[in-house]
């Protein structure tokens, strides 16, 4: 046991490229907390854009699931450079644990462009200097995010690579049921697609994690999720992990 969580603590150290010093903080304040996150994973070496207590929550929900026995596999829509699921992937492995699956869903192309009428301000984000010259759209090649698996011996029959644009590939993916459900999927109409499509899959007692559900800014994502529950009657609360993430635990 103790090597199980030594592996897995250092997994996520290298993972968040916080072995010898800290991730940014979302709690500072948006201006400290931009400045630290380019330094930190675009000019640096880390895997996942997930800061610490997002990394937490993945190993906090994944290892729930497996304790009560929910089944079904492990998704996240949007992946950048792989982290998140190298992650969930080395979880897995770490427990021993063969029978579950994780899904890579990506573009590998970068951000798709948002309707400039009906998405404003993602819109005037998407097009933003920040966005195209720092970011390139958050675009990774699916064979650079496969290489990643590699370097940390986790590219096997256990991960399965999504290609494309959500509403083409998601609603027939080979996928029957979920127990971890990751939306980093930034825009409305991308997060509604992967909802859409996905949401029934997901066990009861299984999680749907909502990365950019604190984001207000420069995203409609909130009010996609927030509309999603409404018109699908879902009254399970949104429980916070940190100032612009949130998730909730399917109950029926």
């Amino acid at each position: 046991m103790v090597r199980t969580e030594l592996y897995i603590d250092l997994l996520k150290r290298i993972l968040t490229d916080t072995i010898d010093h800290e991730a940014p903080d979302p709690e500072r304040g948006e201006a400290l907390y931009l400045r630290d996150f380019v330094q930190q994973f675009k000019r640096g070496r880390a895997y996942t854009l997930l800061p610490p207590a997002r990394i937490d929550n993945l190993q906090t929900c994944i290892e729930d699931v497996l304790a009560r026995g929910v089944p079904g596999d492990l998704l996240e829509a949007g992946v950048w450079r792989g982290g998140a699921c190298i992650f969930m992937r080395g979880v897995l492995a770490a427990h021993g644990i063969t029978d579950r699956n994780v899904f890579v869903a990506d573009s590998f192309e970068g951000l798709p462009s948002p309707d400039a009428e009906k998405f404003p301000k993602e819109a005037k984000a998407h097009a933003s200097a920040t966005m195209v010259d720092l970011f390139a759209h958050f675009a990774v090649s699916l064979e650079a995010v496969q290489e990643n698996f590699r370097r940390f011996g986790l590219l096997d029959r256990q991960v399965h690579f999504l290609k494309g644009w959500f509403s083409a590939t998601l609603p027939t993916a080979p996928i029957a049921r979920l127990a971890i459900l990751r939306l980093d999927a930034d825009y409305y109409e991308s997060t509604m697609q992967v909802l859409t499509a996905l949401y029934d899959k997901v066990s009861v007692g299984g999680y749907v994690i909502i990365d950019d559900w604190g984001e207000d800014q420069w995203t409609y994502c909130r009010q996609a999720v927030a509309e999603f529950r409404r018109d699908r009657g879902i009254e399970e609360p949104m429980i916070r992990v940190d100032k612009k993430c949130s998730f909730w635990r399917r109950a029926s």
